[in-house]
């Protein structure tokens, strides 16, 4: 209860005490008449005014109470004219803002699959597979499945818009474990390693460019830190940046396709169509050949994170999928053509940056320092993606209350998730600083492989649950969905195949986030 100011202490201790003294008045007064009726009657008259100076004395402390509260009541009010926050319900505090449109949920979708594994791993589907059709059937290949998980993806936007994106798909029809085990080795393992290689790749080539004499890493925190604080401002600012890098990017690899098409004289010998007799050798190469196509193709998921941060997601966010997936299959079949009809399969089998080289063929040396400018800003703009998609699945998980509750935090003024992106960005630099981001690459596309195939599966329970038919439904469902899965299961199984070591490391940190998992949720019950 709020204590009473001292002038109401006061008047109530100068109401006792005249009513002490006015007591032993009229006692003294019944005590020389003996028990006469006046006696009585001021005896009477005594407990009356005894009753009205109670009356009194309750009366000045409730008045001194309620000026408490006006007091009080007053001093919020002002605070609240006062502070810079705006005054919103704690729900609406702590939402994000809806700022992304069509456009750029497109750029986020394009901006997530193309990174620097289109410039680099032509040579290394060439050395698994060694004729045209085989390096371009895997790129078809890989553009069909990364086509597939578009549509999948699009009915699971337009079903589920909610933040989060394939983690929240992934919790809703399974269980929080599944979600939370994604969201364990995505922070772990699949984002932080693989933004740590691709900001190392943006120094190499940034420092190639310049001429500057500086370490690696310090260019490659200078360049982390930049976009964690441009990412921290808010989506839009984010978002900008991304759409702007992703539109140098497409005009970059625009130009190789060009050069390399017009401007280098060459032919595709299509015979022989297979390098060795159809048998599960022949598919085994495949499938090894496939592991860096789906690398190169992966990514096109992580635009439904910022799914809360759209003006429109279950309209934009399907078509951002789909129309982002086809035109990187587009780009990539392109560049990988123009590849192998520029240097052959012999010459890109041993030649490990393949763009570079059909560019100086094209260009000379300016051609050669057009792509390594490419690739730097095509390094920038998928960490630039990667810094404003993922930690908005952190920002879910601590919602949900599987994680450090202050990663739900949402800046008053920019609406950002600052903390999410903040921990992401210093275990981003803790593993580049530590140098493991090599190892950590070798077994990040199987995990990210398996979540995919749970999360196509999940579209059967969804489906199971709401009858509904989707704006954007997944054609040929329930076929082409379960090609889907089991291809990707067995890119999965292929790899723990072809490479047991890392792909059991990989199943090792996503097994131990299990224990992690109960333990979180008992501690939150503690």
């Amino acid at each position: 209860m709020p204590e009473l100011p001292e002038d109401a202490d006061a008047g109530v201790g100068v109401a006792a005490l005249v009513l002490v003294l006015f007591e032993e008045e009229l006692l003294q007064e019944t005590a020389r008449k003996k028990k006469s009726r006046a006696a009585k009657q001021k005896t009477f008259f005594i407990k009356g005014l005894r009753n009205k100076f109670q009356i009194v004395n309750e009366s000045i402390a409730g008045f001194a109470m309620l000026f408490r509260l006006v007091s009080l009541k007053i001093r919020l009010s002002q605070n609240k004219l006062n502070s810079p926050m705006p005054q919103t319900n704690p729900r609406s505090a702590q939402s994000l803002a809806r700022r992304l449109g069509l456009f750029d949920a497109t750029m986020l979708v394009m901006g997530g699959i193309i990174g620097t594994g289109i410039f680099m791993n032509p040579y290394v589907v060439a050395q698994r597979v060694h004729t045209p059709a085989l390096v371009l059937g895997a790129w078809l290949v890989g553009g069909c499945i990364a086509l597939m998980g578009g549509f999948i993806w699009a009915e699971l936007a337009d079903r589920m818009p909610t933040a989060g994106g394939q983690y929240a798909y992934l919790r809703d029809a399974y269980h929080p474990l599944v979600s939370f085990l994604y969201g364990w080795v995505l922070l772990l393992v699949i984002q932080t390693g693989g933004m740590a290689a691709v900001t190392v790749t943006f120094s190499r080539y940034f420092l190639e460019l310049t001429g500057w004499h500086a370490g690696e890493w310090q260019i490659a925190l200078v360049a982390l830190t930049v976009l964690t604080v441009i990412n921290c401002m808010g989506v839009r600012a984010g978002g900008t940046v991304q759409s702007g890098l992703m539109v140098l990017k497409i005009a970059a690899i625009a130009l190789l396709v060009f050069a390399g098409a017009f401007l280098v004289h060459g032919h595709v010998q299509w015979k022989p169509a297979l390098d060795q007799p159809v048998s599960g050798g022949l598919f085994s190469s495949f499938g090894a050949a496939m592991v860096p196509v789906v690398f190169a193709f992966g990514g096109w998921h992580t635009a439904t994170f910022a799914s809360a941060e759209m003006k429109d997601p279950r309209r934009d966010l399907p078509r951002a999928l789909i129309i982002g997936v086809i035109a990187v299959a587009l780009l990539y079949t392109s560049v990988n053509y123009v590849c192998v009809r520029a240097l052959g399969i012999p010459t890109l089998e041993i030649t490990s940056t393949p763009a570079s080289a059909v560019m100086r063929m094209a260009l000379g040396q300016r051609g050669a320092t057009i792509i390594a400018l490419a690739i730097a800003i095509s390094t920038l703009g998928f960490l630039s993606q990667s810094v404003l998609t993922a930690p908005r699945v952190y920002f879910a998980m601590a919602k949900d209350r599987l994680f450090f509750r202050q990663l739900a935090w949402v800046h008053p003024q920019t609406q950002a998730p600052v903390l999410a992106i903040a921990i992401q960005s210093v275990w981003t630099m803790v593993i580049l600083l530590t140098g493991s981001y090599d190892k950590i690459l070798n077994y990040v596309t199987s995990m990210d492989v398996l979540f995919w195939a749970l999360t196509a599966g999940a579209l059967f329970i969804l489906r199971q649950r709401n009858a509904t038919r989707s704006a954007f439904s997944m054609p040929g469902h329930p076929y082409t969905t379960s090609l889907f899965c089991m291809v990707c299961l067995a890119v999965v199984g292929n790899t723990l195949y072809r490479f047991p070591e890392n792909t059991l490391i990989g199943f090792a940190i996503l097994v131990a986030g299990v224990p992690m998992y109960y333990i979180w949720r008992r501690t939150l019950r503690a």
